[in-house]
């Protein structure tokens, strides 16, 4: 099957970008460096093109049941411009996707000089799946949608807009050098539309490296005339996957995967974007496995000898035995140290506690550590 592109794959290709396969999409790795990218969002500014994510709307009166009722977090809570972290689990409480949700204005609220974007003019929410993920939870949501009869617009909007994230601490700078009006007074986790270099974008301060910076929504045709216009170092996923490492983040199909290494939420440390007081999909199997606490964590490794861990490369304790296993590893271009993210047994997760990592076939000496691995981002 033929990968799917980005609306700027060509103007990546000219940039000089190098690329790989994610998720069915050719996407760029790096531009110049993964060092110098992540330097560049860790000390000043870059811009990453994300257009491989997902963007599904959901709109009409039995939306917010709807999305209640599919995610894990409380979409009630949400006033319109804020958005939410969520999973998606199934009946067994196993994440099959995480997921930022926006409560997006209807089309009448908006300054008709600034046309909304994603919304179809009638959407209540905007959710974001991972790569790859689109069309599995458009038709999540639509046969539950009719499964259940309630009357709700679902739209699979991914190929008709581009999304950019924008991070760093001169982000929110460069972003409002770039639109018409003010952004830098949206609050984290909020967004609403603005007009970036005269385009109507989804602009949210929302983002997966621990910076300040935006993340932005936008039409296919009008990706260049945005991206042109920020002022900041292209980045590729190289960069992104190391940025987020360091703050100890999930990566779906990697650190949790529903047939490979099904996880739910409490075994993969992310219980804040579940409210049990809410009725969704799954919700009944969490109840009984917080309850019932878990046997393995997801945890932070640094290792103590030279080596870098990757995916797959096995964790043991102090005896040689297998214990757990690396999900995702990088040699930390910030902390100068390899660190790593997986899962253990409880009984090794506390801080500090030794432990091994097989890299290449040689024992490795690691310390569990809490996440985020910089600790002034928390």
């Amino acid at each position: 099957m033929a990968l799917r592109k980005p609306p700027l794959r060509g103007t990546h290709d000219e940039r000089g970008a190098t690329f790989t396969e994610f998720g069915g999409w050719d996407m760029p790795v790096e531009f110049d460096s993964i060092k110098e990218e992540h330097r560049s969002v860790r000390e000043d500014v870059g811009i990453f093109d994300v257009s491989h994510m997902g963007e599904i709307t959901v709109g009409g009166p039995d939306a917010e049941e709807l999305m209640q009722r599919l995610t894990s977090n409380d979409v009630t809570d949400l006033s319109v411009g804020d958005s939410q972290y969520a999973m998606i689990t199934d009946e067994d409480g196993v994440i099959l996707d995480d997921t930022m949700v926006y409560r997006i204005p209807d089309e009448d609220d908006v300054d008709e000089s600034i046309a909304p974007t994603p919304s179809d003019g009638d959407a209540d929410f905007l959710f974001i799946p991972n790569a790859g993920h689109d069309e599995q939870m458009h038709e999540r949501w639509t046969s539950f949608r009719d499964e259940w009869g309630l009357d709700a617009e679902v739209h699979d909007v991914t190929d008709e807009y581009a999304m950019f994230a924008v991070q760093g601490p001169a982000a929110v700078e460069a972003v409002a050098d770039a639109a018409d009006g003010s952004v830098d007074d949206i609050s984290k986790f909020q967004g609403r539309y603005a007009s970036v270099a005269g385009v109507s974008c989804w602009v949210a301060r929302t983002g997966y490296t621990g910076e300040d910076g935006f993340e932005l929504i936008l039409p296919a045709d009008e990706a260049e005339t945005v991206w042109d216009a920020i002022e900041a170092q292209p980045c590729g996923l190289g960069a992104r996957d190391t940025l987020r490492m360091e703050m100890g983040f999930l990566l779906s199909g990697q650190d949790f995967d529903p047939e490979n290494d099904p996880r739910n939420p409490y075994e993969a440390d992310v219980a804040f974007a579940v409210d049990l007081d809410t009725e969704f999909v799954g919700r009944d199997a969490l109840e009984t496995a917080k309850a019932a606490g878990v046997e393995e964590a997801f945890v932070g490794l640094r290792l103590v000898d030279r080596g870098v861990p990757r995916h797959g490369y096995d964790v043991t304790n102090t005896d040689d035995r297998i214990i757990g296993e690396v999900t995702s590893g990088t040699m930390s271009p910030t902390l100068g140290d390899p660190i790593a993210l997986g899962y253990v047994p409880v009984e090794y997760a506390d801080p500090g506690t030794v432990v091994r990592v097989v890299v290449r076939g040689q024992s490795k000496k690691a310390k569990i550590e809490s996440t985020p691995f910089l600790k002034d981002k928390q």
